[in-house]
Parts: C-alpha cells; sequence; structure tokens
C-alpha cells in the first residue's frame, strides 16, 4: 500500500512517499481503508522533532481519520467489516496518511451521516480538545461565562458551538478575518482584538477563561483578573504555563486531549442533528502531504485541511 512516512524528524523534506506492507489488525484492533486523514499542527511539531510525543519510527503521520473497517482482529465485537467510521488514533503510532491503519477498536466510532466521509475525518481531535477544555477542565455550567481568546482556530469554533448549546455565555476575540465567523458560530460577543483590549469591555467576570492561541506571558497572566473567584484559566498552549491566581482560588489547567469513545460518538450526534458544524477549509491528495507539511513550518495553516485517499 502506499503512505507517506518520515524515518527520522526534521523539515518537511523528510516525509517520503513508499511502499509499505498493509498492516495486520491484532486482537482488539480494526484496520480501516482509510477515506481521509486531517492535518493538524501537532503532525508538524512531531515531524520536525519539537513536540515531545515518542513516535514510533518509521512514522506515518494523521491522527484524525475517518475510512471504512476493512478488517477486524481478534475478540472486536459492535463494529462490523464496511462500518463507515472516524477514530482519534494514538499519537504515537502510524496514522492515517496512507491507503490502511489498523486502529484500536475502542477509538473507533460511527461516523456522521450527514456530511461526507472525508469530512468527517476533520472532527475527532479537535472537537474533543474544545470539549475536554470547556467542560472537563473548565467545569462549564449552563449561565456562566466563558471568555475564548483565539476562537478564530478551528477549535474555537467548535468550543462556541458547545457553549452556546449548554447555555453559556460566550465572549469570545477574533481578528478582523475570521470576526464573522465566530459570529456566526454563535458567540454572544466579538471583540477584535486587533483595535481592543479585551480587558476593558468584559463588564462582569468570567468562570472560564480559556486560551487557544499563542500569547505573550504577560499579557495571559494580566487577564487572569478577569475571571471570578473559584473559576479557572485553561489553555491548549502547552509550550508554555497556564497562568492562576491561587489567592483567589482560580485555577489553571493545560489541554492534553484525550481519547474518548463515548465524547466522540456524542459529538458525532451532534453533527448529525445538526447542532455541531464541522470546518473543511481544503481538501488536498495524498501526494500533497509533505507540500502542506512545508507550508505548515513556515506559519500557520489557517483553516482544517483534509488529506484525501482514492
Amino acid at each position: 500500500m502506499q503512505a507517506v512516512r518520515f524515518h527520522e524528524v526534521g523539515g518537511p523534506e523528510v516525509l517520503r512517499t513508499e511502499d509499505v506492507d498493509q498492516p495486520t489488525p491484532a486482537a482488539g484492533q480494526v484496520r480501516l481503508r482509510i477515506a481521509a486523514s486531517a492535518f493538524n499542527a501537532a503532525d508538524d511539531g512531531m515531524r520536525g522533532g519539537f513536540l515531545p510525543i515518542p513516535v514510533q519510527l518509521p512514522h506515518v503521520p494523521g491522527y484524525d481519520v475517518s475510512g471504512t473497517v476493512d478488517a477486524l482482529g481478534e475478540g472486536v465485537d459492535g463494529i462490523a467489516v464496511g462500518d463507515a467510521v472516524i477514530a482519534f488514533l494514538p499519537m504515537e503510532r502510524d496514522g492515517g496518511a496512507a491507503e490502511y491503519v489498523v486502529a484500536p477498536a475502542d477509538a473507533v466510532v460511527p461516523a456522521p451521516t450527514t456530511i461526507p466521509l472525508t469530512d468527517a475525518a476533520a472532527l475527532p481531535s479537535v472537537a474533543l480538545t474544545a470539549w475536554q477544555a470547556l467542560f472537563d477542565d473548565g467545569q462549564l455550567q449552563a449561565g456562566q461565562r466563558v471568555l475564548v481568546m483565539g476562537a478564530g482556530g478551528v477549535v474555537g469554533k467548535y468550543a462556541i458551538q458547545l457553549a452556546v448549546r449548554a447555555g453559556v455565555h460566550v465572549i469570545a476575540t477574533a481578528s478582523p478575518r475570521s470576526i464573522d465567523a465566530v459570529r456566526a458560530a454563535g458567540a454572544d460577543e466579538v471583540v477584535d482584538h486587533t483595535t481592543t483590549d479585551v480587558r476593558e469591555v468584559v463588564s462582569e467576570p468570567v468562570d472560564v477563561l480559556l486560551n487557544l492561541a499563542p500569547i505573550d506571558p504577560e499579557e495571559f497572566a494580566a487577564l487572569v483578573p478577569l475571571v471570578r473567584d473559584g473559576g479557572a484559566v485553561v489553555s491548549t498552549t502547552a509550550f508554555m504555563a497556564t497562568p492562576s491566581d491561587e489567592s483567589r482560588g482560580v485555577r489553571a489547567a493545560t489541554v492534553f486531549v484525550l481519547r474518548n469513545r463515548e465524547r466522540l460518538a456524542e459529538l458525532v450526534s451532534l453533527v448529525d442533528a445538526g447542532a455541531l458544524t464541522v470546518e473543511v477549509t481544503r481538501r488536498i491528495p495524498l501526494a500533497e502531504l509533505p507540500a502542506l507539511h512545508a507550508e505548515a513550518s513556515e506559519g500557520r495553516i489557517a483553516g482544517k485541511v483534509v488529506v484525501t485517499v482514492a
């Protein structure tokens, strides 16, 4: 089968398209014929060697996938050959930038039926990150308030949709290019962070401050007073410390997204109910994945890109 993989960490040039053996599912695993995988910033980080995830080399990137179940390992129940599914694969193992991949059976859930199977690859880890940040780490509840910094990215728009659905008042910061999309996602208040100091417009304390973008540490710490006593500061920027204020009981949490089959299935049901929109901004063939990594190494890729397999 065809796969894109790297044998050593480094720049985008370490990626190669190769013929490799088709994997065989072990006990508790399934084999998927890949429809698409999604590109995430972590794929660039793992290939470049600056994200501390101990990948097995040679490594096939692409841990968010959609596809069709092709074979079952021993002891797998509740999944059948031919099922259309999505999965958030273990990040350290081979991913979906290939024609086939093996996945733990407990990582696989039925794919949404209301969107193309290729596009469904864009859902798993980013939507799980948003849920975990808001409700697991942030412990948000109906009637509370959240300030989402950097809401114009993919995770931010999922976070807005999920928070609004849960009855949470959402204040979101965005740049001019993403303000309309953030407003369309349902944010109650939108702040253009390029022209306005968010500290001047947040009129009441928020229960959770959720940061989703690179931010100066001093600027980040200066936002903590916006959080009510006993609230939380949650961040997905694992490369820097998340600030807290122990004197007021404001705790800090850094999100490291976890696989959760039940939660992912619930997110799929929200997609099929029309309550959650899956964002796909580009679709590229597998052969163009090295060029996408080169683009990512030069700067942030806007939106969500899925890599399709013919």
